[in-house]
């Protein structure tokens, strides 16, 4: 068994059983992830595609917590400038460098969903926005019941994130709609009768668990398991994702330029005026609402 390290995503290869394991490794910001942390994974990840040695990887996160998505100190340091300039902190982005850094960004997404080994999500702690995007995608998926899931985004973007073919593919109209309009967080035992994830059980199991799966799917016919995926990917695309490459960044794009109403809760605006730990409280109490009293 080999491993390496790459800072913030660590990679370490099992060649007898034929299985790799990304971790992402940024635990004091619960493993959400920055553009150079997310091109550290893209990289492991095209290791593996082209490792025939390998058929499975493993994805994960340090400390017992799969991802909290994108990091947002900095929303807009994800649409800096060119290799070697310096982000506008302060500037809004504009139109054609919101496509441009999207289009990018959504490509790393679809080569998950199109990734030819198999991929095995060993989800705990929290899933959320890009991390809950993984989860989705992985091909096999063991998550713990208290897993705190969802997309809290929505309730400074809107829903109009991009994956959105995924998500209603993945979660249904229903779930899909719920989650994205109104910004919840559930835990995963919430949706554990719907199948979305292929086995939720005791946060203490999932590490094993999801390793158990890693093993089955390592000793299947290398050849047929690439051959099935890229079936599977002809199936979807033609199925559920027809139009979703463009779909997905040009809706993400338009989604971060928008215009906030009067009373609207605007996240850059606030992060600026209070910081970041303020406003992400602040936003937390502009959408509570408190459930009706039980008759």
């Amino acid at each position: 068994m080999t491993a390496t390290s790459d800072d913030r995503v660590l990679f370490e290869a099992d060649r007898d059983k034929r299985i790799a394991t990304i971790t992402l490794n940024n635990p004091a910001q619960r493993n959400s992830y920055d553009a150079a942390m997310r091109d550290a994974l893209a990289r492991h990840l095209d290791d593996v595609a082209e490792d025939d040695d390998l058929t499975v990887v493993v994805l994960r996160g340090a400390d017992g917590v799969f991802s909290t998505g994108a990091d947002m100190n900095n929303a807009y340091g994800w649409y800096g400038g060119r290799e070697g300039e310096e982000a506008p902190a302060k500037s809004r982005p504009s139109q054609r460098r919101r496509l441009t850094v999207d289009r990018k960004s959504f490509g790393f997404y679809h080569n998950l969903m199109g990734f030819p080994k198999v991929t095995v999500g060993e989800i705990s702690g929290y899933a959320l926005g890009g991390g809950f995007e993984m989860a989705l995608m992985t091909d096999i998926s063991v998550i713990g019941r208290d897993t705190k899931i969802g997309m809290p985004a929505t309730r400074f973007l809107g829903p109009a994130l991009g994956s959105l073919h995924m998500f209603f593919h993945r979660l249904g109209p229903v779930l899909a709609r719920r989650l994205l309009l109104t910004g919840d967080i559930i835990a995963a035992e919430a949706v554990e009768h719907l199948g979305v994830f292929t086995e939720t059980c005791e946060a203490s199991a999932v590490p094993a668990r999801a390793r158990y799966w890693a093993e089955k799917a390592g000793k299947m016919p290398a050849d047929g398991v690439v051959i099935a995926k890229e079936a599977f990917r002809l199936v979807e695309q033609s199925q559920a994702y027809q139009g979703e490459e463009v779909a997905s960044y040009l809706f993400h794009a338009y989604g971060t330029n928008l215009q906030f109403a009067p009373g609207e809760f605007n996240f850059v605006k606030t992060r600026a005026q209070y910081g970041t730990k303020a406003a992400f409280r602040l936003r937390d109490e502009h959408f509570h609402v408190p459930e009706p009293e039980s008759e």
